[in-house]
């Protein structure tokens, strides 16, 4: 006996039952690459203050810059894993949602890691150099902002994907 594949409903080809999986993998794609570029960001950073305090310890709270702004990074994965979260209802979660969520997920995960990566590079030589000459300080800001909006622009582009998946649903099962 053949079996029947509904067409509307959970567990429709349109609402399969695994799709809340997709989206469950971008929230946790969304954390988990944000924390690591927070995370890198902050320990990359983190070194040159330490390496910096010793030639210049009056300038260690101008220093901690780098390391605030490798943390924001850190929300941005946390604003789209909790828009991600708050949409998935088991019974009621389209697979292009899912898909959506995976990818807005990814988004903004691989351009924290990113940019996080670029803020510890950047604040490690930044305030090791600033320790030598403290004219530098500006432009390392600039700098850092120029990498901490590549997060953002990946948070935005996540915004995007997951509210255009509003007004979908699976339908009721005949």
């Amino acid at each position: 006996m053949a079996s029947v594949i509904p067409t509307s409903g959970p567990g429709s080809l349109k609402c399969p039952y695994y799709a809340p999986f997709f989206g469950a993998m971008g929230a946790a794609a969304a954390m988990v690459f944000t924390a690591f570029g927070a995370a890198y960001g902050t320990a990359k950073s983190g070194t040159g203050i330490c390496s910096m305090a010793v030639i210049r310890p009056d300038l260690i709270m101008k220093s901690i810059v780098p390391v605030v702004m490798a943390g924001i990074i850190g929300i941005y994965g946390l604003v789209i894993s909790v828009l991600i979260g708050n949409s998935m209802a088991a019974s009621n979660y389209p697979l292009y949602e899912g898909m959506l969520d995976l990818g807005s997920g990814l988004c903004v995960g691989l351009s924290g890691l990113a940019a996080g990566t670029a803020i510890g590079i950047v604040g490690d030589s930044g305030v090791r150099g600033t320790a030598q000459q403290p004219r530098l300080f500006v432009g390392m800001i600039l700098i850092l902002i120029f990498a901490e909006v590549l997060g953002l622009y990946g948070m935005i582009v996540a915004i995007i994907l997951n509210t255009a998946t509003s007004g979908l649903d699976c339908g009721h099962a005949a």
